[in-house]
């Protein structure tokens, strides 16, 4: 249900389907606060799985460059292509400005296998870099986070990227640079696919295929959540679809799932110190949500139905892991965890069309507003992870590491009743590294 190599943090991620299974290639970086990502993200990790929730650690499989060249200080989000019978692999390769940031060029790999090892790097330069007529390229300049799709007639190559624009201020500037190639070697770089002119950085940008068109998700940088975009061809028009998710839902990644479903597998982060006092940090690949469309064709995340096997029989046991279904009819309020004093540590709510997390003493953890009252919440509780479902579509993230396990209580129109819950079976229940999930208080 969560994943992160053991000991590590988990940052951004890309996925290769193959013929049994998947594999992943990730940033990883130690436990460290501040967390420095040139100094950290040196390396990045691997992990296979049969379904996309049981990950298994492989170790690394890349890292950066030799001293003086343009990936020497680190290596971020990557993205891998088919290559013929083998995998191209576009990576952020980072040195250092004068100032001293981050920067950014895209470099490309070679392997002849599919399983995200055996990488060769093409030559000891990038093959793209930002162009200063379109693109900034001194400080606080951005060429990072490559996607590299076939282009609408499929013919040629095209690459997105996290870039900012020379023609807005800085905390304007997030855009999605474009170059386009006809052989994964050569690239052109383009104006922006996209620049919205309010917001600060549109990270890991995602171009995927739709049955009219294109869908792009971008992650902003100043809300921490994935927004997305459709358009008819790739020279757009674009039209805004607004977020698709909630905020700490970040770095998205499409992928088809074994049921034949598609599925997007996002980041969520941690606090440090696994503490609800702790700033919040790099943290965990996420368990799969079903990418589906709304009746006006805006795109969603609802649960996926292929988790339904790690879910056991519903019961009114106390269990940290565990998923509840609630009707909602009027302000609904749901007891998930308690504290030591018996009274809520970890509460779900709604009224007056907000819906809520809230902590001991009604702090609020998360909420959101919601156009109509729902019928329905479902609620997933992993580890520190509280997810709510508004009629299956994914509306809240919230973070809790208080308090212990007890019958979840749903409390509505003066009446209070037990809510049956399914526990949730997790793939590596033996796993006790500061990376594991966390397993309650202690």
């Amino acid at each position: 249900m969560r994943y992160a190599p053991p000991g590590l943090c988990l940052n951004d991620f890309a996925v290769l389907p193959g013929d049994d299974g998947y594999t992943v290639l990730h940033l990883q970086g130690p436990w460290t606060d501040p967390f420095d990502a040139i100094k950290a993200e040196t390396s990045y990790g691997r992990a296979t799985s049969p379904d996309l929730v049981h990950w298994r650690p492989q170790g690394g499989a890349f890292g950066v460059g030799l001293p003086g060249r343009f990936d020497e200080h680190a290596v971020w989000t990557m993205h891998p292509v088919p290559d013929g019978n083998g995998t191209a692999m576009f990576y952020t390769g980072v040195t250092t400005l004068p100032s001293g940031g981050p920067l950014q060029s895209v470099g490309l790999a070679r392997s002849d296998r599919a399983d995200g090892t055996g990488w060769r790097r093409h030559g000891t330069e990038p093959v793209v870099r930002a162009d200063p007529r379109w693109y900034r390229t001194g400080e606080g300049m951005a060429w990072r986070d490559p996607f590299v799709v076939r282009d609408d007639d499929g013919t040629g190559w095209v690459m997105v990227v996290c870039a900012s624009d020379a023609a807005l201020p800085f905390e304007r500037g997030g855009c999605v640079g474009l170059a386009t190639s006809d052989d994964l070697e050569h690239w052109q770089v383009h104006p922006p696919l996209l620049s919205p002119g309010d917001v600060d950085e549109f990270e890991c940008p995602v171009l995927e295929r739709l049955e009219d068109g294109w869908l792009l998700l971008g992650s902003i940088g100043a809300t921490r959540h994935i927004e997305a975009w459709t358009a008819p061809h790739l020279d757009g028009p674009w039209v805004r679809r607004g977020p698709l998710g909630p905020p700490l839902a970040y770095a998205p990644r499409v992928v088809t799932a074994p049921d034949g479903a598609r599925v997007v597998l996002h980041t969520v982060p941690r606090r440090v110190g696994l503490q609800d006092s702790g700033a919040t940090c790099r943290g965990m690949l996420a368990q799969p949500k079903a990418l589906t469309r709304a009746d006006d064709g805006a795109p969603r995340l609802t649960w996926w139905p292929g988790l339904d096997g790690w879910l056991d029989e519903p019961g009114e046991q106390a269990v940290l892991h565990a998923v509840g279904d609630v009707a909602v009819a009027g302000p609904t309020e749901v007891v998930l965890r308690t504290g030591v004093d018996g009274a809520p540590a970890l509460t779900v709510r709604w009224a007056d069309g907000r819906l809520g997390v809230q902590g001991p003493g009604d702090a609020v953890l998360a909420s959101t507003e919601l156009p109509d009252e729902p019928r329905r919440l479902r609620i997933l509780t992993v580890g520190e992870y509280v997810e709510l479902y508004a009629d299956d579509a994914f509306v809240l993230v919230a973070l809790s590491y208080t308090g212990s396990s007890c019958r979840w209580t749903v409390t509505r129109g003066g009446a209070t009743h037990t809510v049956p819950v399914r526990p949730v079976r997790l793939p590596d229940e033996q796993r006790d590294d500061a990376s594991a999930l966390w397993p309650g208080p202690h």
